[in-house]
Formats: C-alpha cells, structure tokens, sequence
C-alpha cells in the first residue's frame, strides 16, 4: 500500500510540475477564464485540482497553428511582390520609351556642330577611310 501511494504522490507532483511549466509558458492570449498571473496562483496552490483546472478550463485551444513568417518565406508577400516589381519595370520600360521616341523626333543634336567628313576620305592627320559615319575617329564599322 505504502508503494501505491507514493507512485501516485511522484505523478501527481510530476503532474503538478507540468502544469505549473505548461502554464507559464503559454502566451497570455491563449489563458481563458482569468489572467495568467491568476492561474499560476490556481495552479500553484491547488497542486492536482488546479492543474486538472488549468487542462479544462483555462489552457486556450488554438485555433490553428500561428506561422509567423519572414516576408521573404511568404508566397503571397512574395507573389505581390513580384507582381509590384513588374508593374515597376514595365512603367520604367514604358518611360523610356517615350524619352526616346521624344528624342528621335527631335532630331539632330544642335550642339553636334562638327563639319562633315570630305567624301574623297582625305583627311589630314589619318589615313583615308578610318573615319566612321559620324566623322569619328576609330574603328570602321
């Protein structure tokens, strides 16, 4: 007999212990009934019964699993993302675009004032026909 009781007192203190760390460790939106400092008090002073407490009453049941995620671990940050980055550059394409449909119809460049090249290709200070279209020194295209 003497044995019985004291296997049941090692798992009603184990179950105390449990319930006392199972208790604090929860966050204090998942404690229902009373606030958390108010159930360790329950729990501390009623070893068995508040912990039997604790199980049915007070321990919030989840309502899912809260993932918390980096943004970066987020499909729907990340579809978003790449959704706002291609409006982003299709807008970047777009006035480009137009700075450079705008630029053609302009013309020519009035402050390119060089003379144009001789067509016989003599020029001095070269050897004929290194020049390319524009009057420019270098390779021949």
């Amino acid at each position: 007999m003497a044995r019985l009781l004291l296997i049941l007192a090692l798992v009603a203190t184990a179950f105390w212990v449990y319930t006392i760390v199972d208790c604090a460790v929860q966050p204090a939106t998942r404690h229902r009934g009373v606030s958390k400092p108010a159930w360790m008090v329950i729990v501390i002073l009623l070893p068995v019964l508040g912990g039997i407490l604790w199980f049915v009453i007070g321990r919030g049941r989840a309502g899912g699993p809260v993932l918390r995620r980096a943004p970066d671990d987020d499909p729907e940050f990340l579809g978003g993302l790449s959704a706002r980055a291609r409006a982003d550059q299709d807008e970047r394409i777009r006035r480009l675009e137009e700075e450079l449909a705008q630029l053609d119809s302009e013309g020519e460049d009035p402050r390119d004032s060089r003379p144009a090249p001789k067509p016989d290709g003599d020029d001095p200070g070269g050897k004929p026909g290194d020049d390319d279209t524009r009057g420019q020194r270098g390779a021949v295209s």
